[in-house]
């Protein structure tokens, strides 16, 4: 399977870990570390240096409880970053992780090569910018937006339901012209979803291989995680095992995953 991306194309033959770079002051895990340019763009080469096949850079806060932003806040924080890491690794695939169409335009073309977008698909006009830019394009679930996404989430069968809803998306996504191998789909985890709907999730995220698009998870860190594992980095590690083991092709994380390590 390959994953096309506006100017390459990705081959998942092999597992591939997407690096966070949160260029915010609230993330829930490294709020304001990065907020500096500077800063963030060391890290991404370190992250880059440690192995990451794609960069995820991301200006607003998705974190439960969190406030919108403004696209213009949003691009300036976004940009100086880009700009800079694309000067110093031009083959690098970057992502945007943004739920604005114009805020997808402008580092689109500033050299971001997909948009990761956690509202699945709320901004209509996001169809024109994927359409005319033939960008990569991460599809998420979620229910609710992220200000109360966490306020009593209800699902009967929360693999059914959030399959369905991949499914009608990318369907529109499919009917608007944009080809099927720019897209990937992420179920996404913690966003309007309890515990236990995370880790039914997580252990049947092999039903996602229906929709034969590439599946994408983001895990890293997120509180279901913590409520399970006294480190949430070791939990990391162990739930990113267990769903290589399900044929994931794509792990969001905060640092270099241990594949070749066995899981005890």
């Amino acid at each position: 399977m390959e994953w096309k991306l506006r100017s390459k194309t990705l081959s998942l033959d092999i597992p591939r870990w997407m690096g966070i770079v949160n260029i915010t002051p609230d993330s829930f895990s490294d709020g304001g570390l990065f907020l500096n340019p500077s800063s963030a763009v060391e890290h991404a080469l370190r992250l880059i240096q440690d192995g990451a096949d794609i960069i995820d850079l991301g200006g607003e806060s998705t974190r439960p409880g969190s406030e919108h932003i403004s696209a213009k806040e949003e691009l300036h924080r976004i940009l100086p970053v880009l700009r800079e890491l694309r000067k110093r690794q031009p083959d690098i695939p970057i992502s945007v992780d943004t739920t604005k169409a114009s805020v997808a335009r402008e580092v689109l073309a500033a050299g971001a090569d997909l948009i990761n977008d956690v509202s699945g698909l709320a901004d209509p006009e996001m169809l024109a910018v994927l359409r005319e830019t033939e960008a990569g394009y991460c599809l998420m679930h979620t229910q609710g937006v992220p200000k109360t996404m966490q306020d009593n989430p209800q699902y009967h069968d929360v693999v059914a339901e959030v399959f369905a809803f991949l499914e009608q998306k990318r369907s529109l996504l499919l009917d608007s012209g944009i080809a099927s191998e720019s897209i990937a789909v992420d179920p996404g985890l913690g966003f309007g979803k309890l515990l236990e709907h995370n880790w039914q999730l997580v252990e049947g995220i092999a039903a996602f291989h229906r929709l034969g698009a590439p599946i994408l998870v983001g895990h890293s860190r997120k509180r279901f995680i913590a409520e399970r594992f006294a480190d949430r980095d070791e939990g990391t590690r162990r739930v990113s095992q267990q769903l290589l083991r399900s044929g994931v092709h794509v792990l969001r994380v905060h640092r270099a995953p241990e594949f070749t390590e066995p899981v005890a």
